[in-house]
Formats: C-alpha cells, sequence, structure tokens
C-alpha cells in the first residue's frame, strides 16, 4: 500500500464497516471516517433499537447509510474497501465474498499503525494471553511520565486507535494492545510493530479458532514481519516456540526485575509483566531510573488484579478481565489464603482441573456467577452457592469475611450470557462495590 496520507487513502471512497458494536471504539472509527470517504455503509447483525447509544452519535453524519440486523452481500462485493471489527468470524462468507470480487479488507488498529510509521512514529505492540494489558498500561505509563510523547490504543475500551492519527507526529511512539483478533489485520498489511512484546500464550478463544496453532499463528503476527533493526521480546514460557519460526530478529528475553523494586500492583506474574516492560522501554531508550520510577509508580489497570476499595478490614479487588481459568489461577496464586472467589460465566472450551485445584487449595469459600462454563466447574469444585446477580454475589461474600482476608473477583470465563460484554459485567461489579461504602 504506497499512499501518501491516511486522508488520500480514504478520500472519494465507499467504505464498509463491519460492526459498530456498542463499546465505543466502531463508533470512534465511523466518525473518523465518515469526514474523509464518499460514503460510508455501516453493517451489524444487532438491531437499530439494540445498537441506540451508538446510533445516536452518529446522527450528524448524512453520508452514512445503515445495514442492520444482518449483513449484505453487495455491501461487501461493491465497497472499494472494508473496514472488519475485530472477531469476526474466520469463515465469514461475506469476507470471503469480499475478497473474490477483489476488494481489499482491512481492520482499523492495522491501519492506524501502518499510517502511524509513515508519519515517524515508532510503534510499540503487545500481546499475548495473559499480562499483554498491563504491559502495555506499564509503558505507556513510564513513558509519560519520562516527558516522552506517547499514545495509547488497541484493544483499550472505548477507544477507536484509527481517530488517533490527526494527533501522531514524528518521533511519537504509539503503544497497542494487541490481541489475536486485531493481528490478523497486521497479517493483512505484512506489517509488525517497530517493537514487539509477546507475553506468553496459553489456551483461550477455543470457541473461535479450530485448534491452539490457528491462535498461535495470528498471535505470531506480531512479530513474522518485523524488519532489520526491530526489537522482539518475549516471556521465557513462548521464546523456545517463537525461536522455532525462526524470527526476522533477534529475540530477547528479559532479567527479573531487581528484587528492590517495590510494585503497587500483587503477583510474581506482575513482575514478570514489569521485566518485560522494562526491556521495551530500554528498546526506548529510556534510562533505568525512568524505568524504574515509571513501573515502580504503575498503579494497575482497571478490571486487571485491581484493588478497588477496603470494607470493614476487608480488601477487595477487581479482576474482571480474567476471562480464562490460568487468569484466574494467576490471580490466586497472587494472594496468600483467605481468598473469597467470586467467578463464573460463559464457557470457552478450556480445562477447568487446575483452576478447581487451585480454588481448593486457595480460597476459603467460592460464589458462582450463572454461565455454561459455571455449569462445568460446579461439577469440580462443589459446595458453593450460585447467585443471579454480582450485588447479591459480592454482598454474601462481605458478610462472611473477616478482617484480613480478600475478596477477588474473577470470573475466569467469559462474560456471554448475564452481561452485555465484558465491561457491562465490570461495571456491574464496580457499582456494586461503591454501594457498599
Amino acid at each position: 500500500m504506497d499512499i501518501a496520507t491516511y486522508k488520500d487513502f480514504f478520500a472519494n471512497k465507499r467504505i464498509t464497516l463491519m460492526g459498530l458494536g456498542l463499546l465505543g471504539r466502531g463508533v470512534g472509527d465511523a466518525a473518523f471516517l465518515a469526514p474523509l470517504c464518499k460514503e460510508l455503509v455501516i453493517t451489524d447483525r444487532k438491531s437499530k433499537d439494540e445498537l441506540a447509544s451508538s446510533l445516536g452519535q452518529l446522527k450528524d453524519f448524512s453520508n452514512i447509510t445503515y445495514v442492520l440486523g444482518e449483513h449484505k452481500v453487495e455491501d461487501f462485493v461493491g465497497a472499494d474497501m472494508v473496514i472488519k471489527a475485530a472477531g469476526v468470524p474466520l469463515n465469514s462468507i461475506y469476507i470471503e465474498e469480499a475478497k473474490k470480487a477483489g476488494v481489499p479488507v482491512y481492520m482499523s488498529t492495522a491501519l492506524f499503525a501502518k499510517f502511524a510509521r509513515d508519519t515517524g512514529a515508532t510503534v510499540v505492540g503487545v500481546t499475548g494471553t495473559r499480562g499483554k494489558s498491563t504491559v502495555t498500561h506499564m509503558i505507556h505509563h513510564t513513558l509519560v511520565q519520562a516527558g516522552r510523547r506517547a499514545h495509547i490504543g488497541g484493544n483499550v475500551r472505548g477507544l477507536s486507535t484509527l481517530a488517533m492519527l490527526p494527533e501522531v507526529n514524528a518521533g511519537d511512539i504509539a503503544v497497542l494492545e494487541l490481541d489475536s483478533w486485531q493481528l490478523q489485520g497486521f497479517g493483512d498489511l505484512a506489517i509488525s510493530p517497530d517493537i514487539s512484546v509477546f507475553t506468553n500464550l496459553m489456551e483461550d478463544h477455543l470457541n473461535y479458532y479450530l485448534s491452539e496453532l490457528d491462535y498461535f499463528l495470528d498471535k505470531a503476527k506480531i512479530f513474522i514481519h518485523q524488519r532489520p533493526g526491530d526489537t522482539l521480546i518475549a516471556g521465557q514460557d513462548i521464546a523456545d516456540r517463537i525461536s522455532a519460526m525462526h524470527p526476522p530478529v533477534a529475540l530477547a528475553v528479559p532479567p527479573a526485575i531487581p528484587a528492590a523494586w517495590a510494585l503497587k500492583i500483587p503477583g510474581e506474574h506482575n513482575r514478570a509483566n514489569a521485566a518485560l516492560a522494562a526491556e521495551a522501554l530500554r528498546a526506548l531508550r529510556l534510562s533505568d531510573e525512568q524505568i524504574r520510577s515509571g513501573i515502580e509508580s504503575f498503579d494497575g489497570v482497571e478490571g486487571r488484579l485491581q484493588k478497588v476499595a477496603t470494607v470493614k478490614g476487608v480488601d477487595i479487588y477487581n479482576d474482571n478481565n480474567a476471562t480464562t481459568p490460568d487468569a484466574t489461577i494467576a490471580a490466586l496464586n497472587a494472594f496468600d489464603t483467605n481468598v473469597i472467589l467470586i467467578t463464573g460465566g460463559a464457557d470457552k472450551g478450556l480445562s477447568l482441573d487446575g483452576l478447581a485445584q487451585t480454588i481448593a487449595d486457595k480460597t476459603k469459600k467460592t460464589l458462582l456467577l450463572p454461565g455454561t462454563g459455571t455449569e462445568r466447574l460446579v461439577t469440580l469444585v462443589g459446595n458453593t452457592t450460585m447467585y443471579r446477580s454480582v450485588p447479591d454475589a459480592l454482598k454474601d461474600a462481605l458478610a462472611s469475611a473477616e478482617p484480613g482476608d480478600i475478596i477477588l473477583f474473577s470470573p475466569a470465563f467469559a462474560s456471554f450470557g448475564m452481561f452485555q460484554n465484558e465491561y457491562d459485567r465490570n461495571d456491574q461489579f464496580m457499582s456494586a462495590v461503591k454501594a457498599l461504602e
């Protein structure tokens, strides 16, 4: 793709945006694209009523056409380009028909990375099953504290990464959290970030991918198109697998951070996250003093083992974004015993044996929220109570807690069914916590 600027790239085009959603990213993409293109067709399987909050934010754009409650092949084969949302099925007939018709298919975060780098910015990408949010935010926090011009995007709540392009200047640093779906777009453009961090790889999204290998190969797009002079950083657990793919640049596995570094966020897994962030910050030429100061002052990310309250001597942690058993295991292992766990949700088809054992070893009580995954878990853990609402579960957890105990909200599963999405689940928990104070 050899286009002078992003404005030239979108100008006079008929663009189909596949997926508007309710999380804000699609709305931001649409509001960015509409003034630049000739016509924007937004298509989403959700109905007009379901998307009312998103549609209301776009009411002033006269060149947007909506196709809601369905997709139509003609909107894909008749476009100048298609921009698809993350999570579109791998076998989508609409994307397949677009490609057959010679219509290019892009993803918004990858387009941002391409044009940001063309502008002269450095792109840092972070992926992995666990830790990518923490590492991304830790890098960004430290850069800002050190006085560097830095932007954060990718898999960030409510944020259109594409819409940040007008703010990006030469010499800036864009730090992107990249899930496996967003990295599909990097593969389509045959690009990888200038600095790539691959935290780890564990079972996840087996309700989407046909195999664990397919999941890894999407993640691997973070490094397979790197160029000489780029930087590749990985955690020890995934290093051998990356090396076996003969990446185009040398792989760096960072040492542990010094024992004297005092982090605000708990858990050995977060010290491992800090080591990855520190290595990326060294590649960005920050001093050891700047790196330590930034990492030690980092408060954590909402929904990632975040201490949100202390009520009657009981610390309450929000780990809403733990959507796999491994993530909840890591959260439980960050504490000693006396943990009261609130968990449960929609099944991803992952093994629950390790989670069940860790629950037995680490918790004094477990409270469950309903879901297809919970139905599997309850057969392994027993002696639990099911709750139909987050406030009821939290209230009973606090009633059974003693001073010094930990209440940990760490779902271990996806949010489908009981909640609109992962963010709705987070907000319901945080509202319940505020009601206690």
